[in-house]
């Protein structure tokens, strides 16, 4: 299925390589545009499988992660997993019930963290800290593509799994 996920990667136009300002500021080379696989019919559910796979001896009670980047992953797994999700907002809503996390998600709970890209694992570790405050354990972060770029590190005390890595994509000849 890693095989396959690549090549839709590659087919979809997701891999780029060129001149790109990350949403760190940071000057790149590469970029992985992954929504043009997340919000493809097959990319879901692709996604969706690999990550039940990855998750499924692990005791969780929701998937979920900081918007945009892991709402169509959480709303894959929530459908074929039927595991419940919520998404953890940027900042708090100021209106309404003025909630930084909507969707399924209790104080106790186990949960994974998802994420489309990770480059230094900050969108990531803002979604941790967002439940964490609330009493959530986060038991793994699951991202369909690490640029190799300190996630990993970042990550390490959360059980960090990437689907792809950033040098198992080609590099432009």
């Amino acid at each position: 299925m890693k095989e396959e996920l690549i090549s839709l990667l590659k087919q979809t136009g997701a891999v780029k390589f060129g001149d790109f300002t990350l949403s760190s500021g940071k000057k790149s080379d590469f970029y992985v545009d992954c929504r043009k696989v997340t919000l493809h019919p097959q990319g879901a559910k692709l996604i969706g499988k690999i990550i039940l796979d990855k998750i499924k001896k692990l005791k969780i009670d929701a998937i979920g992660g900081l918007t945009l980047g892991a709402d169509p992953i959480t709303s894959a797994i929530v459908t074929l997993g039927n595991i419940p999700g919520f998404i953890v907002r940027k900042k708090a809503k100021e209106h309404g019930a003025r909630q930084k996390i909507e969707g399924i998600i209790e104080k106790g709970w186990r949960v994974v963290i998802v994420e489309d890209v990770t480059t230094t694992g900050t969108s990531a570790l803002q979604a941790i800290e967002a439940v964490e405050a609330i009493g959530v354990k986060v038991v793994k972060v699951i991202s369909v593509v690490d640029r190799e770029e300190g996630a990993a590190e970042a990550l390490k005390n959360y059980a960090f799994e990437p689907l792809i890595k950033k040098g198992e994509l080609d590099t432009p000849a």
